[in-house]
């Protein structure tokens, strides 16, 4: 994952994750039609590296994640953060 957490960051990775097809768009109703479609069952996003993340664009990105687990079950979304250094 790259350091700026946005739109096109989170379409591209998800889209290399699900193995999405070639008719795929970079758009959130693209990702939402090929998600679905897809027979993955669970995501991991590293959020690690990330140092800036666009807040509007994760939320979306969550929120099509929450909503196809709602409707289909599928996937889960587990994510990974570092722990801060503050004493």
């Amino acid at each position: 994952m790259s350091e700026v957490l946005d739109k096109a960051t989170l379409l591209t990775h998800l889209a290399h994750a699900c193995d999405f097809p070639s008719y795929f768009s970079p758009n959130w109703d693209s990702a939402w039609d090929c998600l679905t479609d897809s027979a993955v069952t669970h995501l991991i996003l590293n959020l690690t590296t990330v140092e800036k993340i666009n807040t509007e664009d994760f939320n979306v990105f969550k929120s099509i994640i929450n909503d196809a687990y709602r409707e289909f079950g599928k996937p889960q979304l587990w994510v990974i953060i570092s722990p801060t250094n503050e004493a």
